[in-house]
C-alpha cells in the first residue's frame, strides 16, 4: 500500500517502526543463516546426476530443491517458510542429432510440467526445439535459478501490490514476466552459435506454462549476440505478445524491446549483467485502445571469491538495482528496488543465499522483504 504524506511525528514514529522491523529481520536471518551452517550440510555437499539407459535413450536424471524463509515488513504480511522449488529433471540423449528434457516441479503441493520439448541438432548453427521451453528474451530469465546470484528474479514483497496492470512491485522481472514477454511457452524455437554470434527464437502460443492457445495469433520472441571479447557479450532482443483486446476481446499484438549486456561468468571473480527493456504495457488496457508503455532496467553485480574451506568454499556478495516505470503517462507509479545480498557455496551450485529486498516507490515510503534460501542441486 501506498503511503500518505504525514506528520512529522508520524513520519518519525513510522521510520522508527521499520528500523524496528529491520532490526528484527536481520537478527532472525542471522540465526537461520548461522544455525543452516553449524547443523545442516556437513562437510561435504553433493553434486551428482544418476546417468542409466532406457529403451533407445541413455538418461540422465538430476534435480534441484530450494527452501526459502521470506518475511515483509508489510503490515499483516506474515513470514513464510516455504518449499519455493522441488524440481526432477530427466535429459534423455539418444544420439548425437535427437535430444530432450522433461522437468516437472513439485512446490506448493501440486505438479507442473515446465520444461518438456525434443531438440534437434543439425549442426552448431540450428538447433530446433519442439515443445514447452523458455521465451527467447531477457537475460535474467534465460539464466537458470541455479546460476543467479538472487533469491528471487521480481523482488516481489508480500502484501504490496501496486504495479499498474501487473501488481506487484514494479521491477525489471516482475513487467517483463507478467506481460509474457518472458518465462515458458509451447512452441518452436531454433538457436545456433556462429563463431562470436549467437541467436535465438522463438514462435510460441503466448498463453504459458500448459495452457492451449486461446486465439488465431502467435507469439515471437527473439535475441541475437555477439561475443566483443572473452569476457563481454552484447545482445538485443524483441517480442510480440498475442492476447485478447476488450472489450470485443479481438487479437491483438504487443511489442517489446531489449538490450543486455554480461561480463564475467558464474562462479569465476566478477560478474555484470546489466539490461534495459521496454514496451507495451497491454495488461494496462481496460476498455481497448492503444497500451500504454513501460520502460525498466536492471543490474546485478556480483564477486565470487573461493575459500579454502571444508565445508563452505566460496563467498558471493551481491547487489542489485532494477529501476521500473509501468505505465509512461501516469506520474509516480513506479519505484526502484535495491537487493544487497551474500550467497556461500558449498560444491558447485549448492548454496545458501540471503537478500533484502528494499522497494523504493516513486510516490513515497519504502517496504522491505528479508530472504534466506537455501539451493541443492543434484
Amino acid at each position: 500500500m501506498r503511503r500518505r504524506s504525514l506528520p512529522a511525528f508520524a513520519a518519525l514514529h513510522v521510520a522508527t517502526l521499520h528500523v524496528a522491523a529491520l532490526t528484527r529481520a536481520v537478527l532472525l536471518g542471522t540465526v537461520l543463516l548461522a544455525s543452516v551452517l553449524l547443523i545442516g550440510f556437513g562437510p561435504v555437499a553433493i553434486e551428482a546426476q544418476t546417468t542409466i539407459s532406457a529403451r533407445a535413450a541413455t538418461l540422465e536424471i538430476g534435480g534441484r530443491l530450494h527452501g526459502q524463509y521470506q518475511g515483509s515488513s508489510v503490515d499483516d504480511a506474515a513470514g513464510d517458510f516455504f518449499v519455493r522449488r522441488a524440481r526432477l529433471i530427466t535429459d534423455a540423449t539418444f544420439n548425437d542429432f535427437f535430444v530432450g528434457r522433461l522437468q516437472v516441479d513439485f512446490a506448493g503441493g501440486s505438479a507442473s510440467l515446465l520444461d518438456a520439448y525434443v531438440r534437434m541438432d543439425f549442426h552448431d548453427g540450428l538447433l530446433l526445439s519442439v515443445g514447452q521451453f523458455k521465451r527467447s528474451f531477457d537475460i535474467f530469465e534465460l539464466a537458470s535459478s541455479t546460476d543467479l546470484s538472487v533469491v528471487e528474479r521480481t523482488g516481489a514483497i508480500e502484501g504490496f501490490n501496486t504495479c499498474t496492470g501487473v501488481g506487484s512491485i514494479c521491477s525489471f522481472s516482475r513487467l517483463t514476466e507478467a506481460l509474457d514477454y518472458a518465462g515458458r511457452d509451447i512452441g518452436v524455437r531454433a538457436e545456433g552459435v556462429s563463431g562470436t554470434l549467437s541467436y535465438e527464437a522463438a514462435v510460441t502460443n503466448g498463453t504459458g506454462v500448459g495452457v492451449r492457445d486461446e486465439n488465431d495469433g502467435m507469439s515471437f520472441s527473439g535475441r541475437a549476440g555477439i561475443a566483443a571479447s572473452e569476457h563481454l557479450t552484447v545482445s538485443a532482443n524483441l517480442g510480440f505478445h498475442d492476447y485478447r483486446s476488450p472489450p470485443q476481446l479481438e487479437t491483438e499484438h504487443a511489442f517489446a524491446w531489449g538490450g543486455d549486456v554480461q561480463y564475467g561468468t558464474w562462479r569465476d571473480g566478477f560478474l555484470l549483467q546489466a539490461a534495459v527493456a521496454g514496451g507495451d504495457n497491454w495488461r494496462s488496457l481496460d476498455t481497448g485502445g492503444a497500451p500504454e508503455q513501460f520502460l525498466a532496467a536492471q543490474a546485478i553485480g556480483s564477486y565470487y571469491h573461493p575459500l579454502d574451506g571444508e565445508r563452505i568454499i566460496g563467498i558471493e556478495p551481491l547487489m542489485r538495482v532494477s529501476v521500473a516505470d509501468p505505465n509512461g503517462s501516469l506520474d509516480e507509479d513506479g519505484g526502484t528496488l535495491l537487493t544487497p545480498g551474500v550467497m556461500l557455496y558449498l560444491l558447485g551450485k549448492n548454496k545458501i543465499g540471503a537478500n533484502l529486498d528494499y522497494y523504493v516507490p516513486n510516490a513515497g515510503g519504502s517496504e522491505f522483504s528479508l530472504r534466506l534460501a537455501t539451493f541443492l542441486y543434484f
